[in-house]
């Protein structure tokens, strides 16, 4: 709650939290806190990429004359559907791939690290998960490396568990907790949220928030494009752009623009934006307001329905408030009727409240989705 950058993450799980009710979830989400190790950048600059362009075996190129600068600190997505080189161009940042044209130049303080998922077989198959993460760097003692275990969903004797029987995604998990203890101020990240659970993911999200160096990073993860991303790198109509904004901001301006889908309302596709240039100010002016009828149509009852299920759960929970009351009450008369009593309906109440949240989230997407398709329509008309 503390982060203002955090405020979609810490609501979205608030209502996840609520159903928690085994203390033994809850003492396990307190060790997924960690962090990543910084080196200190007394630079403007991590690295600088020019002209780079690269094609496998001569095919099309799946980048060309591409370039980006770095800056020491700020968060980088790189987004796209698959199979565009997404992927392809976080290796060429990395060093792992020599780009065909172009270069790519790091600042001499720069130390990197980077994450891809199928970069495992620097793992010992004879380690274990404990030892791979305390050899990875010399100032990591076993408490540590086991709090990294757990984090990365190795607890218990599963830190103990040897390499050679873990599978891909387990190796991956690995390869992640050895980042972690590694000092560097540049991370290079492909899709590192594809093989954790939700509370890790949560967690992973915080560390690279808090991190000081810079990060590029691969991911489709609405709440990590939300809440990480200062700049983008997109992938879409065959070519690549440097986007200067949040992941919103691009959503709002200009959204996915190879995908034109109908409205809800079943109305024709949005036009795009080199139709609506054609067309003159009276029937700009026209199409406006039958997108803002229409928007009214649609948005209105979702936020009236909003609006009721927040009523309901705001009488709900002070219900709650009261039972648990009466249910201290009676458990200090020792009134085992009352008691059994007030457990049936604390459960209803709860069951209720659960189930409101419940809709809640899915009438806010809803809404937030239809604001961002008339919002996009309207600017296609400007």
């Amino acid at each position: 709650r503390a982060k203002a950058r955090l405020a979609n993450l810490v609501q979205s799980r608030i209502k996840t939290l609520q159903k928690m009710e085994k203390k033994e979830k809850l003492d396990k989400l307190k060790i997924l806190d960690f962090s990543f190790r910084s080196l200190p950048l007394t630079t403007r600059q991590a690295l600088v990429a020019r002209n780079l362009s690269f094609s496998y075996d001569g095919g099309k190129p799946l980048i060309e004359d591409f370039a980006i600068t770095v800056s020491a600190g700020e968060k980088i997505c790189i987004i796209g559907k698959n199979g565009k080189g997404k992927t392809t161009l976080i290796k060429l940042l990395a060093g792992t791939l020599q780009p065909q044209s172009g270069q790519i130049v790091y600042h001499p303080g720069v130390k990197k690290g980077f994450f891809e998922q199928t970069n495992v077989k620097s793992l010992m198959d004879t380690r274990t998960v404990e030892e791979e993460i305390i050899y990875a760097s010399p100032e990591v003692d076993r408490q540590q490396a086991r709090s990294i275990c757990g984090a990365m969903m190795f607890s218990g004797d599963d830190a103990l568990k040897k390499v050679s029987v873990l599978s891909g995604g387990e190796k991956s998990r690995v390869m992640l907790g050895k980042m972690l203890v590694t000092p560097t101020n540049l991370l290079l990240l492909d899709e590192p949220t594809n093989h954790l659970d939700m509370e890790s993911c949560d967690a992973l999200l915080a560390a690279i928030d808090s991190f000081a160096g810079a990060v590029v990073m691969v991911t489709h993860n609405e709440m990590f494009l939300h809440t990480l991303a200062e700049r983008l790198i997109i992938f879409q109509n065959d070519r690549i752009d440097v986007f200067n904004g949040s992941y919103q901001q691009f959503l709002d301006n200009f959204g996915w623009q190879d995908e034109q889908p109908a409205d809800s309302a079943g109305e024709n596709p949005k036009p795009r934006r080199s139709e609506a240039t054609k067309l003159s100010r009276k029937q700009i002016r026209r199409q406006k307001s039958e997108i803002i009828a229409r928007r009214s149509r649609i948005v209105k009852p979702l936020q009236e329905h909003i609006a009721r299920i927040e009523n309901d759960i705001e009488t709900h929970e002070a219900e709650m408030h009261r039972l648990n009351d009466s249910m201290q009450q009676a458990t200090q008369s020792r009134d085992g009727q009352r008691i059994a009593e007030l457990s049936r309906s604390i459960h209803r109440c709860q069951s209720a409240i659960d189930r409101l949240f419940d809709e809640l989230e899915k009438i806010t997407t809803e809404l937030d989705s239809q604001n961002a398709a008339f919002e996009t329509q309207l600017k296609q008309l400007e």
